[in-house]
């Protein structure tokens, strides 16, 4: 019983096993495969990585031989996020390192194509195959370097020599040929069959370049002038790089602290606006002036040209003249304070009216010493001759008024006559007899002169009948009233 459950279980389990089998030899492991078929792998292995935009999306499976003599290189897409390939997918060897490592780069292709079609029997069965048209293997730098070797260079001027003989009438496989041997040429009629596509678009562009063209051909000394300003800019731009890489250094700080500037000038903004709508409203005022001043400046340019010269001419005058400069600022400097005094002396002196009285004491001096009779005029003065007008080296006791104290002559000697007492307040001195006795000598005076000294001492001792009662009563006497 239990030999006959074995054999059961072992003859429903056998289809399933046949079932997997043949499951995993179509698919020869997990994994989305794609067999490449490649003119040549450029020393590529098994293990070497696949990639798709630089990211690692499996491994290079296995090689293998085709029947036209042709690298079939099976690629194992582990990432299902990138399949499956669509039929315009491309595949390309790419060097990995410098020493000599390989990987192949894809492109899955876009959207909207077909899937690659799936291999159902023969060579790579279960694969998805990958034309030799959507290939494209790079020629190594050791390769090229080769050819400048001996005997190498030598073969391959042969070749280039005979290349025509060998190549007649075989132009469909030459261009084959070409476009095989370099992917940047099948890229090309990439860009050729877009270009024809769009043929009709380019045709515009090349009609309205004419237009846009066209100015700049008219202006082109001046465009050739701006690029070379441009150079020159450049220079000086490098030269200056280290301070400009600090200015975007510091950059971001300035625009921090300008932040509340900016507000600030939004604010102006705002309430500007009025402003500037007056100013638009009053452009064409403004430019009928603009306009005006053309005539005005053109008459103006031959006197700033004449200020030009000026200034040349001047300008080693003005050089020389620094000195003084410096010594009138100097001279600023130390005379400001007597400048200050001056300025209040002489305000003062004209808020008080010191210039008129200084006039009158002038005028009234000149009417108290001169007169005039019927013959001409004449100075009122008179002439003194005594011992008194003379120098005296040694006291004389009729000079007394030379010294602070009387000389005392003999026993019976009287001291010389003392000035008068000092009058009253508001009166004005008058010489008194001592004073006139000691200059001119007891007895020099007529009676007559003695009542006129007596007059004159009354009028002091009175003051003037106009001026009574005011605080300067000895001006007032020798001045007059100047109400």
């Amino acid at each position: 019983m239990r030999r006959l459950l074995a054999l059961l279980v072992a003859c429903l389990a056998l289809p399933v096993i046949v079932l997997v089998g043949t499951a995993a030899s179509g698919d020869g492991g997990g994994g989305y495969r794609v067999r490449a078929i490649f003119d040549n792998v450029a020393s590529a292995v098994p293990g070497e990585d696949v990639k798709i935009a630089g990211a690692k999306v499996g491994v290079i499976d296995s090689m293998d031989v085709t029947a036209g003599k042709k690298a079939a290189v099976v690629l194992r897409v582990d990432d299902a996020r990138f399949t499956p390939f669509r039929a315009d997918a491309s595949c390309s060897v790419r060097p990995q390192s410098l020493i000599g490592e390989k990987f192949v780069e894809c492109q899955p292709g876009t959207s909207g194509q077909p899937a690659l079609a799936r291999i159902e029997k023969g060579q790579g069965e279960g694969q998805h195959l990958m034309a030799l048209r959507r290939t494209s293997s790079p020629v190594d730098l050791d390769l090229i370097n080769d050819i400048m070797r001996r005997p190498y260079r030598e073969r391959l001027t042969i070749l280039i020599n005979e290349f025509g003989t060998g190549l007649a009438g075989r132009g469909k496989d030459l261009n084959e040929v070409i476009h095989r041997a370099n992917p940047a040429l099948r890229d090309t009629d990439r860009v050729l069959a877009i270009l024809a596509r769009q043929n009709g678009t380019l045709g515009r562009l090349a009609e309205r370049s004419d237009r846009a063209l066209a100015p700049l051909a008219r202006e082109r000394r001046h465009v050739t002038g701006f690029i070379r300003e441009a150079g020159v800019t450049g220079t000086a731009t490098a030269e200056r790089r280290t301070d400009i890489e600090r200015g975007l250094h510091l950059l971001p700080g300035f625009l921090r602290e300008l932040r509340p500037l900016m507000a600030d000038l939004g604010g102006f903004a705002d309430q500007a606006g009025p402003v500037a709508a007056d100013l638009n409203r009053s452009g064409a005022d403004v430019s009928r002036m603009i306009r005006a001043l053309g005539p005005f400046s053109r008459s103006a340019r031959p006197s700033l040209e004449t200020l030009g010269d000026a200034a040349r001419t001047g300008r080693p005058a003005l050089i020389r003249t620094r000195p003084l400069i410096r010594d009138l600022g100097s001279f600023g400097r130390y005379g400001r304070p007597l400048s200050t005094n001056l300025v209040r002396l002489t305000a003062s002196v004209d808020r008080t009216g010191g210039i008129e009285r200084l006039m009158d004491l002038v005028y009234y001096g000149a009417l108290a010493t001169n007169g005039f009779d019927d013959v001409s005029h004449y100075l009122r003065a008179n002439l003194l001759i005594n011992l008194c007008t003379a120098y005296q080296l040694v006291p004389d006791s009729g000079c007394t008024a030379n010294f602070k104290k009387p000389v005392s002559g003999s026993g019976n000697s009287k001291p010389a006559a003392r000035v008068a007492a000092q009058p009253k307040q508001g009166a004005s001195a008058a010489p008194g007899n001592g004073l006139v006795d000691g200059i001119l000598g007891k007895g020099a005076l007529a009676p007559e002169g003695r009542r006129a000294i007596e007059r004159t001492r009354r009028g002091a001792r009175n003051g003037s009948p106009a001026q009574r009662g005011k605080s300067d009563p000895a001006l007032d006497y020798l001045l007059g009233d100047q109400k």
